[in-house]
This record gives structure tokens, sequence and C-alpha cells, in this order.
């Protein structure tokens, strides 16, 4: 064998060796890592009992009532509770049920207001069935959520918000089930 090929050889065991103890140094720094992180107090994860939202003012309670309207739309609209009491900061969530009652599909656009007007900038809403058009198929009857959290920074007067929906019909999303999906237009109907 010519000292060519023996270094290639040997080149190549060292390269396999190197791998092997990097393989093992990688799974090695594991434990390695939590140690150092408890004893420096960096990335420590806290279960959920030690989780605690600083942002909630446990010293308030603000109610909030909902209103349910709907403007010339075939629906049943209300809220599953009439009010709710929530800390500022707290996320909360309300329900609503629709139902439309005609034997064809209707689609609308819910529009929220608030009582007074000015708490509408305090009121932070995550998830809203306001936020796209709804459509119900013939007799259908669906239950909404709305995920909303009021905003810390509310006035301390303020102890009372009303909620308001108005669902409105969008215009042209009638169809008529007899005659497939015939669109009708909501003002000559």
């Amino acid at each position: 064998m010519s000292s060519g090929q023996k270094n290639r050889r040997t080149l190549g065991k060292l390269l396999a060796f190197v791998a092997v103890v990097m393989f093992f140094f990688g799974f090695g720094l594991v434990p390695f890592y939590k140690v150092m992180c408890n004893l420096t107090g960096i990335n420590n994860i806290a279960t959920a009992d030690q989780v605690a939202n600083t942002q909630v003012d446990h010293s308030r309670l603000v109610t909030v009532e909902f209103d349910t309207n709907t403007h010339q739309l075939p629906w049943h609209f209300r809220s599953l509770q009439a009010s709710l009491k929530v800390h500022p900061g707290e996320l909360t969530q309300a329900l609503f049920e629709v139902s439309n009652d005609r034997n064809y599909a209707v689609s609308g656009q819910a529009i929220a207001s608030y009582g007074p007007a000015f708490a509408a900038q305090y009121f932070k809403k995550i998830e809203c069935f306001c936020f796209t058009r709804q459509t119900l198929n013939a007799n259908e009857k669906r239950r909404m959520p709305v995920v909303f959290m009021v905003d810390g920074k509310l006035p301390k007067d303020v102890n009372t918000i009303t909620l308001s929906y108005t669902f409105f019909e969008v215009d042209g999303n009638r169809a008529a089930s007899n005659t497939g999906l015939q669109t009708v237009g909501a003002a000559g109907t």
C-alpha cells in the first residue's frame, strides 16, 4: 500500500471518528445545557400554576351587556347570556345563537356598536363572528363565539359597556333552494 492510500485511509477513519464524537457530544450538551440554565436562572419554564396574567385588574369588575338585532333579515338572533361581569385585562368568551327559519340560504354581516360609544377603543375582540360574512342554510341554527378583553385603561368611572350587534342581509345572497342556486337580489325579495 502506498503512502497516499494510507493517508486517505487514515483521513477517512479520522473523519468517521470526528463525526461519531460530534454526534455523542450533541447529545451530551442537552443535560449540560439544562444544568447551566438552572444554575444561571436562564430559560426557566413555569408551570400553569406559576403563571399569572399580571395585566388583569382583579380589583375591578366591568359589566358587559349584550344586545342583538337584525335589520330586515329573516333570522332569529340572540345572546346566550344577557351580561357578563369581567375583570379588565381578562380574556372572556360570550356565545350568540342565530337561526335561519327560511327555506333558502341567507347571508348576513354583523356590525358592532358600543355604549358608551368611546368604549369601543377599550373593547378588544380577538375572535368574532362579525369579522366575516355568515351564511346560514335553510333552517340552520348556529352558535357563534365572541372572544374579547376589556382594556385595563378603560376609565374607572365606566362600570358598564353595552355591546350591540345588528345583522344586516348582504345583497344578492339569497339562494332559492327549490330552483338550485338561483340568486335573487335582496331589494326585490
